[in-house]
């Protein structure tokens, strides 16, 4: 939980303010509380950025902004390849606060933080993506050029689930673009992307281009009205997802906004099992279920649904869960106690829906004081149950049993959900058709998490993203940058003449 709290002056209570220019704000008049999820204990407390605060924070980077489009790519440039340089150096540093605060394991905070790396790389090539064209005597002595120039001043609104991850993604592309950045981040564990912004700092990026504005709905909100944002990138659930979208847009942003995902994984007759079941463990389970490409339902195709639950089950018994600074944790504790019974009360539902729950993480008891629950393994579920309707966020593994191939196709492509999808088989022709017949922005062959590399893009269809850009790689430079084209005709003395007729050459 992050409800508003009087400060306090507990030593062990670390105040995490915002990042403005260069001055770290931690005068507040609200402050949301932060947890170790792993003990229960309050370790922190983030400042609530009023909208005076925001207001402050924009009229600094739009300051800034100027300054920084002026630079040369090239500085630009080294300024990426030195972040890149700090932040792989102090991984371990970066993994232990994400853990600290958000739960998931040493190892899977350090994959968070490769991947996020991936897009800064991406982006070291800036005089690459950010290249014209030009073309010469498009009509007599006439010639067009076009170029890609910044926004201006853009806003970042990152979840907890990746807190190094999705803000690498967004940050490192907007700043490499020319903007300047008012990145908020989640409240519930805020102190990564500080940390992220000081190493920008350390790199050589200008004071104000990339400032840390924590909040809750007070700070979105101004976000998503004030002028002199032109865009707003958004990672989150479908209904907020939907109002950043419907708000922004009204006021005039561009908005990128990826919401929720129901991301099925079919397991054809063919597969291989045991890959199969290995698989949907490990992207079920990962990170304790709190990823937005995490796979929530197995759809398991004709005669084999016995045969790969079973061999489902057999592999949860071996999952260590844990404090995720114990090497030997595989798994961690969810985000927050609510999240915990939110999870657990699916489980609830799926059995008063007629759903087989075969393995019940609601059982599994823990020495600690943490957020933890067990994985869950829920068979025989159908459309229309919560727990196979409902985003969960949470180590619940459905099972949906069709009869063909065809059937698996229908199920996944009526989800209002889109964002990724897998299928399991040996066959090359089955594989081909499923990715013609999907109807879902990320597919995976035999890969159950298809999250693409940093020269690609990330984003799904339908219900999981609500604009027309998706994030990182080479849609996200056109999503912060717009185009200008210049059309240029050096005439000789006194070759003018009059003309009102529309130019045709």
């Amino acid at each position: 939980m992050t409800d508003t709290l009087v400060p306090t002056t507990t030593a062990d209570v670390q105040t995490i303010g915002h990042l403005i220019g260069a001055e770290s704000v931690t005068d507040s008049a609200r402050y949301g509380r932060v947890f170790n999820p792993a003990t229960g204990q309050q370790t922190g407390q983030v400042a609530l950025a009023s909208a005076d605060t925001v207001r402050h924070a924009v009229e600094v980077a739009a300051a800034a902004q100027p300054g920084w489009r002026k630079t040369g790519l090239a500085k630009r440039s080294q300024v990426l390849f030195r972040v890149r340089q700090l932040i792989e150096e102090r991984q371990n540093e970066l993994a232990a606060i994400i853990t600290a605060e958000h739960g998931k394991v040493l190892s899977d905070a350090s994959g968070e933080i490769a991947r996020g790396l991936e897009n800064v790389d991406f982006c070291t090539g800036l005089l690459h993506h950010l290249k014209g064209e030009y073309s010469e005597q498009v009509a007599t002595g006439i010639d067009v050029h076009q170029t890609r120039q910044p926004l201006g001043v853009v806003a970042c609104i990152t979840p907890f689930n990746f807190p190094a991850m999705v803000p690498l993604w967004m940050v490192t592309t907007a700043i490499a673009a020319g903007n300047a950045v008012i990145l908020k981040p989640s409240e519930r564990d805020p102190s990564a992307a500080v940390w992220l912004a000081q190493v920008f700092r350390d790199a050589g990026l200008p004071d104000g281009i990339l400032n840390v504005v924590h909040g809750d709905k007070e700070a979105v909100d101004e976000i998503l009205v004030n002028p002199t944002i032109k865009a707003v990138s958004f990672v989150g659930s479908t209904p907020i997802a939907k109002y950043v979208y419907t708000s922004a847009a009204q006021a005039g942003k561009r908005v990128q906004a990826l919401g929720g995902a129901k991301n099925h994984m079919v397991v054809m007759p063919d597969a291989d099992l045991d890959s199969a079941a290995d698989a949907a463990i490990s992207a079920a389970y990962g990170s304790a279920g709190e990823r937005c490409m995490a796979v929530s339902v197995v759809v398991a195709v004709g005669p084999i649904a016995d045969d790969l639950v079973d061999r489902i089950k057999q592999r949860t018994t071996g999952l260590v869960i844990g404090d995720g600074t114990d090497p030997a944790s595989e798994m961690g504790p969810l985000i927050t106690a609510d999240a915990r019974d939110r999870v657990a009360s699916y489980v609830d539902s799926a059995v008063t829906d007629g759903a087989t729950v075969v393995v019940d993480g609601r059982e599994q008891a823990f020495d600690s004081d943490g957020y933890f629950i067990g994985v869950s393994l829920v068979d025989n579920v159908k459309p229309g149950m919560k727990v196979y309707d409902d985003e969960i966020f949470g180590p619940v593994l459905s099972v949906v049993r069709v009869n063909s191939y065809l059937e698996a196709v229908d199920l996944i492509n009526s989800n209002r959900f889109a964002n990724g999808t897998a299928v399991f088989t040996r066959d090359g022709k089955t594989a081909r058709q499923f990715e013609f017949d999907i109807e879902v922005g990320m597919v995976g062959v035999n890969v159950p998490i298809p999250v693409p590399i940093g020269a690609f893009s990330f984003g799904g269809w339908k219900d999981s993203l609500f604009g027309d850009t998706h994030m990182y790689g080479p849609e996200s430079f056109n999503f912060y940058t717009r185009r200008k084209v210049v059309t240029t005709r050096w005439p000789e003395p006194n070759e003018s003449q009059i003309s009102l007729g529309f130019p045709t050459h």
